[in-house]
């Protein structure tokens, strides 16, 4: 070892540096030259592993300076995996490749030794050593010396030689005194690579929000999560489950990287199953190997799909679990809590992106809904225009049947036709009686209805849609929350008529705003847009039937039933386009009173002045 010295840098490069009184003093030269050697050797360690950002490049360039140092042919540094039970390679010079592939079990051989024992290996002859493994067919001899990394994780670094014998007292004194330096350039270069790893991942957690945020259909939104989820992770599969209305059941909804056996897996009972602890608990939960869990209820499929490593983690939504999102590993894993933490923000991403896509979809039924009802509506009020039309000229035709008093002679074939002719007018006028029947809407169930809420659960209602459109949406509510004397459900199909109409006014986006304000006895709800505006003849024509459309390429009957809802509540519509351009719809009701105080209901109490 002191002929190698020689090639390092001079022992007077070592800077002198004040010693402690009691310090011992060295006076054998042979002694202090070794102590000279081994500090040059552990600086050119140290040296070599600062070079580098990762560990394994890191521990490769260890390995190499005490290849040279102990004149060996291989080196290696393992450490035990806590989850798996085997000792994995982290470096590894002067090995087959096919060798270092394969983690080694810690019961076996010199490493797992040195491993459960801590202590270090000198062995002059592997040959007669029945511990000895085949890492390398040349190896003669062997030095091995435990690392201490942290508790648990412990491993072996370790020196082969091709010749018997090779190694000393002295190189064994280098490698105890590296492992220490090799142990902390571990949890040094751990430590980094978290703070990597985290950074890329809140990196991609930033970057994948607007993707699971853009999606607006349910089935779309779910897919994208998963495949997000599963590319953040690294996982083999991501799955995403909800809860039922019930909540007694999680629902398969998503499944990227699932093939059929895994998609095909009965639904999982939230009070019996794994991810149904996570749902009661609403916390992460993971299993380091579900095939061999007896936490893990289809183990069978995990094999066949090749799924080990799980973490589950809730999605909450408004304080409630709705569901729950899964990542597999392909390895035996323990994620650690850096990886919890980034799934759980993703997973609340989620919880938010889900509830909007399903307030969009809510939005697509009732819009479809209402189109449904106003088709409906259009030909109840197009048979009631055309009976009250038919009725007025059969009426007279039924007078004029009775004046003529048709009576003819007995046998006589124009009595009978007489007969049916009269028949036939009064079938004709009852049908006309139950087809004007039938098209009279429902009467209003009049209640005090707080206008603000109802708008606020409107504006909740449409505000993907309004986003989708780019239209910005400004509510100016009054102060005071007043309230109207009117039949809710009927109010609120007012409503959504009238904002539905602003948005299709706003095909390339502009600003929609409600306002209410309480005037004397009245409540006013204005709904103005910034689309092109109306012209005076489509004023005039926009609360007209069916008949008389104002609106080119419309029906016209949406304004339609606005007006005769509003009509019913004893209200009135004002239609103003303002000369800036858009369309301003006031709706103005009667207040609801107050039947303690006789005011209005929401406004604020009238003092009178004493004296």
């Amino acid at each position: 070892m002191d002929d190698l010295a020689l090639s390092m840098n001079s022992p007077g490069s070592i800077p002198a540096s004040p010693l402690p009184d009691d310090a011992p003093l060295l006076r054998d030269p042979a002694e202090v030259m070794r102590r000279r050697v081994l500090l040059e050797w552990l600086r050119a360690v140290q040296a070599a592993a600062a070079e580098a950002e990762t560990a394994g490049p890191a521990l490769e360039a260890v390995l190499r300076v005490l290849q040279q140092a102990t004149r060996a042919e291989a080196g290696l540094v393992v450490l035990l995996n806590p989850t798996t039970g085997f000792l994995e390679w982290q470096a590894a010079v002067g090995l087959p490749r096919r060798v270092t592939q394969q983690p080694l079990r810690v019961s076996e051989g010199i490493l797992g030794w040195v491993t459960r024992t801590g202590r270090p290996a000198w062995v002059p002859d592997l040959r007669v050593d029945p511990r000895a493994q085949p890492l390398r067919s040349r190896a003669r001899s062997l030095l091995a010396v435990p690392l201490e990394v942290a508790d648990p994780v412990r491993g072996v670094l370790a020196m082969l030689a091709d010749r018997p014998a090779a190694f000393g007292p002295e190189h064994e004194a280098l490698l105890q005194g590296c492992a220490g330096q090799v142990s902390s350039t571990i949890r040094r270069l751990w430590a980094l690579e978290r703070l990597q790893l985290k950074a890329q991942m809140f990196e991609t957690l930033v970057r994948v929000s607007p993707k699971v945020h853009a999606a607006y259909s349910l089935e779309e939104a779910l897919g994208t999560i998963t495949r997000e989820a599963g590319l953040l992770m690294g996982a083999r599969l991501c799955s995403l489950f909800l809860v039922d209305a019930e909540g007694q059941w999680l629902d398969l909804k998503a499944a990227w990287g699932g093939g059929p056996a895994y998609r095909n897996k009965p639904r999982l009972s939230v009070a019996e199953s794994f991810i149904g602890v996570v749902v009661r608990r609403r916390q992460p939960m993971q299993i380091a190997n579900v095939q061999t869990s007896g936490r893990y209820q289809h183990t069978a499929v995990a094999r066949q799909e090749g799924l080990v490593a799980l973490l589950s983690v809730p999605l909450i939504s408004a304080g409630r679990c709705v569901g729950v999102l899964n990542v597999y590993k392909d390895r035996p894993y323990v994620f650690s809590d850096l990886e919890v933490s980034v799934l759980s923000a993703f997973a609340d991403l989620s919880a938010q992106a889900l509830e909007r896509a399903r307030w969009h979809e809510r939005l697509l039924q009732v819009e479809e809904q209402l189109r449904h009802n106003e088709r409906l509506a259009a030909l109840g009020l197009l048979a009631a225009e055309v009976a009250h039309e038919v009725r007025n000229p059969l009426t007279v035709i039924q007078m004029l049947y009775h004046s003529l008093d048709l009576k003819f002679p007995p046998g006589d074939p124009r009595a009978e036709d007489a007969a049916v002719l009269g028949r036939k007018i009064e079938q004709l006028n009852r049908n006309v009686e139950r087809i004007l029947d039938l098209a009279r809407s429902g009467e209003p169930r009049f209640a005090p209805v707080a206008i603000n809420p109802l708008l606020e659960e409107l504006a909740r209602l449409v505000r993907h849609k309004l986003r989708q459109q780019r239209i910005e949406l400004v509510w100016r509510p009054d102060p005071t929350d007043p309230r109207v004397h009117g039949d809710a459900g009927q109010l609120e199909q007012v409503f959504l008529n009238l904002v539905l109409n602003a948005t299709q006014a706003m095909s390339e986006g502009g600003t929609l705003t409600l306002a209410t304000r309480r005037k004397a006895q009245h409540v006013v709800v204005t709904v103005q847009d910034t689309g092109p505006g109306m012209s005076p003849e489509q004023r005039r024509l926009a609360f007209r039937t069916v008949l008389q459309t104002g609106r080119p390429g419309g029906t016209g009957l949406g304004l339609a039933i606005v007006g005769r809802i509003v009509e019913a509540h004893r209200g009135r519509v004002r239609l103003e386009s303002p000369p800036a351009g858009g369309t301003r719809v006031r709706v103005i009701l009667p207040a609801a009173v107050d039947s303690e105080t006789g005011n209005p209901a929401g406004s604020a109490p009238t003092c009178t002045p004493s004296g």
